[in-house]
């Protein structure tokens, strides 16, 4: 996600040490592709024909590690930053960078639709929210509608995934949206699978009682893939968010992608992990184009890597194991139809209502549950003055 700093590094780095586990420790530089088995899923598939659309902070398509398969669409977000400035495409320059590593011949399709964190643009918008209440929902609604536009654009252009590694656990003002939910159903509606990362909100402190109760957008809704992050030993890396949305995990830490500016670098986040699964999906896809969405789930879920316990919060259903995957797609499970939608409204538009709307109450267990309390309280009262009540001294014998 954003906010994880990045670190930069030669092409040539020296190892990357780790500690526990056999199959992780001492990984090499790459070992994200080592532990999901990413070299022999490409014996098999290379994403060719599959089209992943990179929503982030726009990606630098002249960098070397692209040869051109990189196209940029829009700038939905805005802002005024121009390629080639620092703080434009940092983020997305890296994440691009790991969808291509695991799925070397898929195309990227970029879709700018958040700020880095070093944009001012993101900053005042920041401050902005910080100040008034009126202009954090103003901001909330212009940042949401980025990612909206983005996703039915990356549909409307022939994406068969769309990679997020973007969340609300980032953007204090931004929570459940209509118009991204909307988008994300429209997405599904049309057969393309959504992939995003989890958050970077989590904790391992035991006193950080809120960190693993933040939920993250677009992560959260139902019919995206959220990806939590796992260290070198296997397990949860210490940032990664804790929540009931996560399906999956994927490697998050140090790992190494292009860097926007030129040469290459290490970091670490949910980020990272959702791109590395999106790379997996565009591996599938091209191996089977017919995969559904559900499909591609339950395969995903079925094939990880998981964890003793079997499906926990912290890494969802387990670490992707990208041979075994996209070996799977050639048999897939039997397709599910989905019922006809009869509805006008929402027809591949969205949720019926919001998440916190509840149904009306039957005024007449509000009657009959008023009277009740108010007897109760009678009843208390009357016991609290009988009591109360002085008793008669005995005389002294």
């Amino acid at each position: 996600m954003i906010g994880r700093a990045f670190t930069a590094t030669l092409l040539g780095a020296a190892l990357l040490a780790g500690t526990a586990a056999p199959a992780l420790a001492e990984a090499p530089h790459g070992w994200e592709l080592q532990v999901m088995k990413v070299r022999q899923a490409q014996t098999l598939a290379q994403g060719k024909g599959v089209t992943v659309a990179v929503l982030d902070t726009g990606v630098m398509a002249n960098h070397p590690a692209f040869r051109g398969r990189v196209t940029s669409g829009p700038d939905f977000v805005g802002g005024g930053a121009k390629p080639g400035q620092s703080y434009w495409g940092a983020h997305g320059t890296a994440m691009a960078s790991s969808v291509l590593e695991v799925a070397p011949q898929a195309r990227v399709l970029s879709v700018r639709v958040i700020w880095d964190r070093e944009d001012p643009a993101r900053k005042r918008a920041e401050e902005s929210a910080r100040r008034s209440k009126k202009v954090g929902e103003e901001e909330s609604r212009k940042w949401a509608g980025a990612v909206a536009k983005g996703i039915r654009y990356a549909v409307d252009h022939d994406a068969k995934v769309i990679s997020m590694s973007l969340g609300t656990d980032e953007w204090s003002w931004v929570g459940y949206e209509e118009d991204t939910a909307a988008a994300v159903d429209y997405a599904s509606s049309k057969g393309v699978v959504v992939v995003a990362s989890s958050g970077n909100g989590g904790s391992t402190d035991a006193m950080d009682l809120d960190a693993n109760n933040r939920v993250s957008y677009p992560a959260a809704f139902p019919s995206v893939i959220g990806v939590a992050a796992a260290g070198r030993d296997g397990a949860r890396a210490e940032f990664s968010q804790v929540h009931t949305y996560t399906t999956i995990a994927a490697p998050g830490v140090d790992i190494h992608a292009a860097r926007n500016l030129g040469g290459y670098e290490s970091g670490s986040g949910t980020s990272p992990a959702a791109a590395l699964t999106s790379g997996t999906v565009a591996l599938m896809l091209s191996r089977n184009p017919k995969l559904t969405v559900r499909q591609v789930r339950e395969i995903l879920t079925r094939t990880a890597m998981k964890p003793p316990a079997g499906y926990t919060l912290y890494l969802g259903h387990g670490i992707v194991d990208a041979a075994a995957a996209v070996q799977a797609a050639d048999s897939p499970p039997p397709a599910v139809k989905a019922a006809a939608y009869t509805g006008e409204k929402y027809l591949g538009g969205g949720p019926i209502g919001s998440p916190v709307d509840h149904p009306p109450v039957d005024s007449d267990y509000l009657v009959i549950g008023g009277t009740g309390l108010g007897v109760g309280l009678l009843c208390l009262v009357g016991a609290f003055f009988l009591f109360r009540r002085p008793r008669r001294r005995r005389a002294a014998r």
